[in-house]
């Protein structure tokens, strides 16, 4: 009997297994409790709302992969939604349609990659803890997108646009095909590139890594600039979705909802691991939480309390893991 019990909890591991089984939990509860969960317009809301998790909860997956964090991501989202809009409800846009809405996209994208080089440059050369480093963009980049917008929300009919957020591929949303592709490239990216095991490395046992001759501070800074290249386009995701950019909302408390889904997915906040799918797992854990306390009449602020206990339960299996 007693080897039999063994086995069992060898091949079910709380520390290993901990996300499937609490995503079991939530699905069954659902089922069973919260009406009209299996209707198709619930599933087409549940992947819209954790499309833009899973994107931003993957590029916090390679930063913690280094040891490191990005309290940015919220505030970069906001930039890039404010930042589309302006562009292509401008004259120039106006003037030539088709190059105003490339534009609409590729600046937003290109600007929060340069957010991620002075978040990357401040923590690897500047050696400034990643919690200070990407707070100065926490505090100043929604700033900076209240000050582009004059505080005003932008509202807008672009269908272009909006196919980032409403479109449909074989019957699925778009961004959820996106979520997809780029799960995909970063999962070949950190499996098979020379980038993704130096990454590991780096967050595995950086001295060592500097002592083998691996470019530390090229890869702090490629994990940032991905990181906030994804942030960016989740706010692009955000705004088209809404036909609508608000930098005062857009990415508020994305950094929460990032950071627990990266670590319920196996990310470990000591770094040198990165589960690229975990990563979605984690973000699909995370809004469905929300989404069933908001349907069972639940207050939202409910579901702050409920993602902390998720990210300690996830800690305190992840120490189990390693005792």
């Amino acid at each position: 009997m007693s080897a039999t019990v063994a086995i069992m909890r060898e091949r079910f591991d709380p520390s290993r297994h901990g996300a499937l089984l609490a995503l079991a939990v939530i699905l069954l509860f659902n089922l069973l409790v919260t009406p009209n969960f299996l209707q198709a317009q619930t599933l087409f809301v549940n992947i819209s709302q954790v499309a833009t998790i899973a994107i931003v909860a993957m590029g916090m997956t390679l930063v913690i992969a280094t040891g490191g964090i990005d309290l940015s991501v919220g505030a970069i989202m906001a930039l890039s939604g404010a930042l589309a809009p302006l562009i292509f409800l401008s004259d120039f846009a106006a003037a030539n349609p088709t190059l105003g809405l490339t534009a609409s996209i590729v600046v937003p994208v290109f600007v929060a990659l340069c957010c991620g080089i002075f978040n990357g440059v401040l923590v690897s050369f500047l050696n400034v803890q990643p919690i200070v480093a990407t707070l100065i963009f926490f505090i100043s980049g929604r700033g900076l997108a209240q000050v582009l917008t004059n505080g005003n929300l932008q509202t807008f009919t672009n269908p272009s646009f909006s196919y980032l957020g409403t479109g449909r591929v074989l019957g699925l949303p778009f961004q959820g095909w996106l979520v997809l592709l780029i799960a995909l490239i970063l999962y070949w990216v950190v499996t098979r590139s020379i980038f993704g095991r130096q990454l590991l490395a780096v967050g595995g046992n950086e001295r060592a890594a500097r002592l083998s001759g691996i470019p530390v501070h090229r890869v702090k800074i490629g994990a940032y600039v991905i990181c906030a290249g994804l942030s960016g386009l989740a706010g692009l995701i955000v705004v088209a979705i809404n036909s609508a950019s608000d930098a005062a909302r857009i990415g508020n408390l994305m950094e929460l909802d990032a950071i627990a889904a990266a670590v319920v997915g196996g990310t470990l906040l000591q770094g040198g691991r990165a589960p690229i799918f975990g990563a979605i797992l984690g973000a699909v854990i995370i809004q469905l939480v929300k989404y069933t306390l908001l349907a069972n009449g639940i207050a939202d602020e409910v579901a702050l309390i409920a993602k902390a206990g998720i990210i300690i339960a996830a800690v305190y299996l992840q120490q189990a893991r390693k005792e």
